[in-house]
């Protein structure tokens, strides 16, 4: 067989595997949506230097948790998984510097405390408006700092 057969039978396996990879993407992002509504979501992972440490999800609320789930990954299981009763909004700044070319367009970043420690969140408005009302919207007792008042 001459070289440029083995060359171009191995451009078109790669190729296709790009293609079902694209595909399973694609199909993924459908299946994480059936189950609820999801969102653009963006977690900083790491805050060393500024403006880096971004990566690229998608949110998805399942009762008292938000799940979240890289965009580019093969897993169907959500990466991060956020209690309700323990995420706390702190404040919120708009994206500024290299942070522009890592995130969404239209994202605005979100400082949290989660448990103990610091989460930045970047996500749209709109999506931001949905967070803030599924906080507000958790059931009054002890444990989600708004109390019942008999």
């Amino acid at each position: 067989m001459p070289v440029w057969a083995i060359v171009l039978d191995v451009i078109g396996v790669c190729l296709l595997a790009l293609v079902l990879a694209a595909v399973y993407l694609v199909g993924r992002r459908r299946l994480l949506a059936r189950h609820g509504g999801t969102f653009d979501l963006s977690i900083r992972v790491r805050s060393e230097r500024a403006g880096r440490g971004w990566v690229l999800g998608v949110g998805r609320y399942t009762g008292d948790r938000l799940e979240w789930f890289r965009i580019f990954t093969l897993s169907v299981r959500p990466k991060r998984d956020l209690n309700r009763r323990l995420l706390q909004i702190e404040g919120r700044r708009d994206v500024a510097g290299t942070e522009e070319f890592a995130l969404y367009d239209d994202a605005v970043i979100v400082q949290c405390r989660y448990g103990g420690e610091s989460l930045e969140l970047a996500l749209s408005d709109n999506a931001l408006t949905g967070l803030l009302a599924w906080l507000e919207a958790a059931p009054p007792g002890p444990s989600s700092g708004y109390q019942l008042r008999t």
